[in-house]
């Protein structure tokens, strides 16, 4: 039984079969990472969480890999272990890799055994695996999942083709479809909720039937509430989520698309979206934003950055500077804490 990180609300046990977890694990050691028994998995991930015990632990040993432990991730100390033991794969989510390329001492790193490293938990922005690569000259294997799912869409280790846009394709042995509002499949290119069929789900949430049926369907499709658009080669591109669209005045505006935005700005680190009450048009767009280290924006050069590359009714009216977002112990951004009273 694994939890679920609570991003949207409170979190849920999700009940995992031993055929299930067998699958994900067989998954992320074969296509997703290319494990051999000759690599060093650096395990720096919380391990009661799916990514880090699945992603970091499991499917290393299930290869005859190395595992190598760093209690709390800290950017000294994954960059001295990286060199000491001969780390060649490092799952981590973005935050991780954003501090690592803000550390002093990555410039000075011995990163030369390491292959590979691939993104979890929360979504690895384009920018940020460009900047990576260009800075150390390793690639960051992006991907999708949830603890409900494991890893069903990814780009691969042996399969170096990417899209900026999109989070990767359905990895073997799983079936991805784009449905309308009444569970209709849609053609290539139209946007619908995402549905996905995995010899790796689970079973159902613990003691909560309801909301079990209301994730999966009596044959086998689990709704993850994603808005996504698929290419016709399978490339699956993340458009926002059904309960985090904003209505602002009767238009929807997906809050990843603002944060894309904002992260283009060269003093943002990090973004998040969230609609916010407004008496007149339902909902109002509100970013919280962290800057880089030294970065002096200020809220009003936010919003006009946006306004001049946003439709009118997407454009944040409010923006928040804050230290650091919100996040649970598996990177992902807690939005429900944004949306309380600050």
């Amino acid at each position: 039984m694994l939890y679920t990180s609570g991003s949207t609300g409170r979190p849920k046990g999700a009940v995992m079969s031993h055929a299930a977890l067998t699958f994900a694990n067989e998954s992320w050691a074969g296509p997703v990472m290319g494990l051999t028994p000759g690599d060093v998995v650096l395990a720096t991930l919380p391990l009661s969480h799916s990514f880090g015990l699945n992603g970091a632990l499991l499917a290393p040993l299930l290869a005859g890999a190395s595992v190598v432990l760093v209690e709390r991730f800290a950017p000294e100390a994954v960059l001295e272990a990286i060199g000491r033991y001969g780390v060649t794969v490092f799952p981590g989510v973005a935050t991780m890799f954003r501090r690592l390329l803000e550390s002093p001492t990555l410039a000075g790193a011995d990163l030369s055994r390491m292959r590979l490293a691939v993104s979890g938990a929360a979504p690895c922005p384009w920018e940020l695996a460009e900047e990576w690569r260009q800075r150390t000259g390793i690639r960051i294997v992006r991907g999708y999942g949830m603890t409900e799912l494991f890893r069903p869409i990814s780009y691969l280790a042996r399969d170096a083709t990417e899209s900026p846009e999109a989070i990767g394709r359905a990895v073997p042995g799983v079936e991805v479809r784009t449905v309308d509002d009444a569970g209709r499949a849609l053609p290539a290119g139209e946007v619908g909720e995402l549905w996905i069929k995995s010899p790796a789900a689970m079973q159902g949430y613990v003691n909560d039937p309801e909301e079990t049926r209301g994730v999966l369907t009596s044959d086998g499709w689990f709704r993850t509430g994603d808005l996504a658009t698929m290419s016709p080669d399978g490339l699956v591109r993340i458009v926002g989520r059904k309960r985090e669209r904003i209505l602002r005045g009767g238009h929807s505006v997906f809050p990843q698309e603002v944060e894309a935005v904002l992260l283009t700005h060269p003093e943002v680190a990090e973004a998040a979206v969230v609609g916010v009450p407004h008496p007149a048009l339902g909902e109002e767009v509100h970013a919280f934003v962290a800057l880089r280290p030294g970065a002096g924006a200020d809220a009003g050069a936010l919003v006009l950055y946006c306004r001049e590359r946003l439709a009118a009714f997407k454009y944040p009216r409010q923006v928040t500077i804050v230290p650091a977002l919100p996040r649970s112990a598996a990177g992902k951004i807690l939005r429900s804490s944004l949306r309380g009273p600050r």
